[in-house]
């Protein structure tokens, strides 16, 4: 009777202490997930579970389709299921979640076996006992964030912290098996989870160590990916290979284990070694990284107006930029850069390329450059006013990679010879557009990007020289004149603010052939005193409202000297001008995006061309016809386009060449009919040049990035760039340019005008 007593008495405790563990339990579990009185945190809402978000990067697409970069805190890019290979899923299955089509989110037998190995066996290495489902509620939803932490959490206590985090996970996976089926739970791990090198998701990851994508990743790949989860830096196969080695093979034990590999297949596939093709997305790498910072400032604010990130938000956006031309652009500049920049090498062996206006060094030049770094400054914070301290750590050779033409190199520098070793380097922009959409179609707005960060197309403005010429011609049409109107190569001069003194621009070779000059062939020839002739008799004002018309926003000096280009514009501005007049006459502001998507392919915004009426038809033709002087007429300074093999008789070309004071700048300006590009070539400052106008000229300097890339473009039969006249005007021109018939018929005297006051200004006669 006693014993049956005993047996019930602990067949009661046995049961209350079930029912009350188990009551406990489901109370427990209930305040958890309600956050009753906020003492262990909210849980992801219904609302959240069913729309979860990741930070996705956004993609940035040529008009070819072509990804061109992303724009990331995160580089995660998702893909669907069909699209991952089978040896990834298999791979991931075995070893992080074998039971993973079998439990509901919380695999039970795999607890109790983590549980009894660590709390029985006291095994260090028996896991995390957590299945694929539990993983993706702690990457998705940030379960151990400030976000979900509770009134608890501030009691310090790792051990009750992790019980209340692992509930939530436990939960939050079992609402995640209810909300998806197996493949999206195994997609929408994949496509957050953390591979390392900035890898999020495993298109990327796929990309970043293998350089494929994730559907056709073999079975060594997909195991080494899978075996960085468990510790993306200790198994990175990049820094520590020996560790990546030895859990890749484990990976695929598994796989043998849980029958996805027979043995033979398993033990043969263990003896391949690491095999990687390792490349790390980044702005300073692949076709059009200048484009693409300058990109990201003007989407960072359209971002901005409305409410969206662009470095999480998954946005398509496709530019107007064409990869092929992109690459030819890129390829013709490297091509020409590295040959001139050996001739300047050469040119100033033995003496520093920094020279005042009587040939001169500049003394301090590399002192006074070095106070504008960061370093200068960072180190003034330290030693303030002690200049000797600061340029003593300037002096100090350290370890750095530099920039060359053969490729970055490895070396020992102080910062100051790194200055000193920069400074002679000629840098360039390039631009191409088409004329009639305003689409931009190939940008390079240095020699690269990783070292000179300064954008030539846009952001850099120099003086154009000569290729401002043709705004002084275009206002003078404007007013009537026509292409075979002539005027004589003789001395044009203008009073300066003293009223002893005058301006007399000079040509090119210091001299005044006194022989008349139609306009079409004195610009084609660049003759500086027709040019000012000209501004004299339409004045400079009107020039300045011609360039204002035809998009330039530089500001503009209404001086004689505007004829030969003093005033600093920008390849864009110049670039665009130029496409005013093979549009015939309509400005189209060049732009760069064509149109932004979500990451559902909705689109969010069209953008239309920004167009107005510069000038009439008329004078656009016109103004076509005497740029297609620099390849046709006797002396024009674009005829060197013929060793390029770019002109002939089924093939038109207009052109400007363009040559500063003292050969700073060097430009070329190129029209088709449908592509217009030019390019700008010289020294980070305008100080910094070749010392003789023979080498320093725009086309010896920039022509050739032009004819190069104009080369390259017609030989690519994919394009719609053709070699092919210009179109004929749609109406007769009232404007007779058969130089012959004009002057049979018109015989008119040049008008004398009064010279134009102006404030003093000095300049040496030199233009191209």
């Amino acid at each position: 009777m006693a014993k049956r007593s005993k047996f019930k008495y602990l067949m009661i405790f046995t049961w209350a202490s079930f029912i009350t563990g188990l009551s406990v339990l489901i109370l427990y579990i209930y305040m958890v997930s309600v956050d009753f009185m906020g003492l262990f945190g909210p849980m992801p809402s219904l609302v959240v579970l069913e729309n979860p978000k990741s930070e996705v990067a956004s993609e940035l697409y040529t008009s070819d389709e072509v990804l061109l970069g992303k724009y990331f805190r995160e580089n995660r890019t998702p893909v669907d299921y069909d699209d991952i290979s089978p040896n990834l899923i298999n791979a991931l299955k075995a070893t992080e979640d074998s039971r993973f089509e079998e439990h509901s989110g919380i695999d039970l037998r795999g607890l109790m076996r983590v549980m009894i190995r660590t709390g029985i066996m006291r095994q260090s290495n028996a896991g995390g006992g957590s299945t694929i489902s539990q993983q993706l509620a702690k990457n998705l939803f940030d379960t151990r964030g400030e976000l979900y932490k509770g009134r608890l959490s501030s009691l310090n206590s790792h051990a009750l912290n992790m019980l209340i985090i692992k509930t939530k996970e436990w939960i939050t996976a079992v609402n995640i098996e209810r909300s998806y089926t197996k493949e999206e739970i195994i997609t929408m791990y994949l496509n957050v989870v953390d591979f390392g090198s900035n890898s999020f998701g495993i298109k990327v990851a796929a990309k970043t160590f293998f350089n494929t994508t994730p559907d056709s990743l073999d079975i060594p790949q997909a195991a080494t990916l899978v075996g960085l989860l468990k510790a993306p830096t200790t198994y990175s196969p990049v820094m520590n290979p020996d560790n990546s080695f030895g859990r890749r093979n484990v990976v695929i034990e598994q796989m043998h284990k849980y029958n996805y590999l027979a043995k033979t297949e398993a033990d043969s596939l263990k003896q391949i070694p690491l095999e990687l093709n390792y490349n790390v997305e980044n702005h300073n790498k692949g076709l059009a990284t200048y484009f693409r910072s300058v990109v990201s400032n003007y989407l960072l604010a359209w971002c901005r107006n409305r409410g969206i990130d662009l470095f999480a938000d998954g946005l398509k956006i496709y530019c107007t930029i064409d990869s092929r031309m992109q690459k030819y652009a890129e390829n013709a500049m490297a091509e020409h850069m590295k040959m001139l920049q050996g001739k300047f090498f050469e040119h100033w062996e033995g003496r520093n390329p920094w020279i005042d206006d009587d040939g001169k060094e500049i003394k301090n030049f590399i002192e006074n450059a070095a106070q504008r770094t960061p370093r200068f400054k960072s180190l003034q914070v330290k030693h303030g006013d002690d200049t000797k301290k600061i340029y003593e750590e300037m002096n100090k050779p350290v370890n750095m990679r530099v920039f060359s033409w053969e490729g970055e190199k490895d070396t020992l520098m102080s910062p100051m010879d790194s200055i000193r070793y920069y400074k002679h380097f000629l840098h360039t922009g390039f631009m191409a557009m088409d004329p009639a959409s305003g689409h931009i179609k190939a940008w390079v707005g240095g020699i690269d990007h990783r070292h000179f960060k300064y954008d030539h197309v846009k952001q850099g403005r120099r003086q154009p020289g000569s290729t401002f010429k043709p705004l002084v011609y275009a206002t003078a049409l404007d007013y009537g004149y026509s292409p075979c109107y002539e005027m004589v190569d003789a001395p044009v001069s203008f009073q300066t603010g003293d009223e002893n003194e005058t301006w007399t621009p000079k040509n090119a070779d210091n001299k005044f052939s006194g022989e008349p000059y139609t306009l079409r062939k004195a610009m084609a020839n660049s003759v500086n005193s027709i040019t000012a002739g000209l501004i004299k008799k339409v004045g400079p004002n009107a020039v300045v409202d011609m360039a204002k018309r035809l998009g330039i926003e530089s500001r503009l000096d209404p001086v004689p000297a505007l004829c030969l280009g003093v005033s600093d514009v920008s390849v864009y501005e110049l670039i665009g001008a130029y496409s005013a007049f093979v549009n015939e006459g309509v400005y189209t502001k060049p732009f760069f995006i064509a149109r932004i998507e979500d990451k559902h392919g909705n689109v969010l915004q069209e953008f239309i061309p920004e167009t107005k009426e510069a000038i009439n038809e008329e004078t656009a033709h016109l103004m076509v016809h005497m740029l297609k002087g620099a390849t046709q007429e006797a002396g024009g300074t674009a005829l060197g386009l013929h060793r390029y093999g770019l002109l002939g008789p089924d093939n038109e070309i207009g052109g400007k060449t363009g040559t500063s004071q003292n050969a700073s700048d060097g430009w070329f300006v190129g029209i088709t009919p449908k592509l217009v590009g030019g390019a700008w070539v010289g020294g980070e400052d305008r100080s910094i040049h070749f010392r003789t106008m023979e080498m320093g000229q725009g086309a010896r300097m920039a022509m050739p990035i032009w004819a190069g890339f104009m080369q390259k473009v017609y030989e690519d039969e994919s394009l719609e760039v053709k070699r092919q006249k210009f179109p004929q005007p749609s109406k007769p021109l009232s404007v007779e340019v058969d130089c012959k018939k004009f002057k049979e018929k018109n015989e008119e005297d040049e008008e004398d005008e009064d010279d134009y006051e102006i404030d003093g200004y000095d300049l040496d006669g030199f233009r191209d």
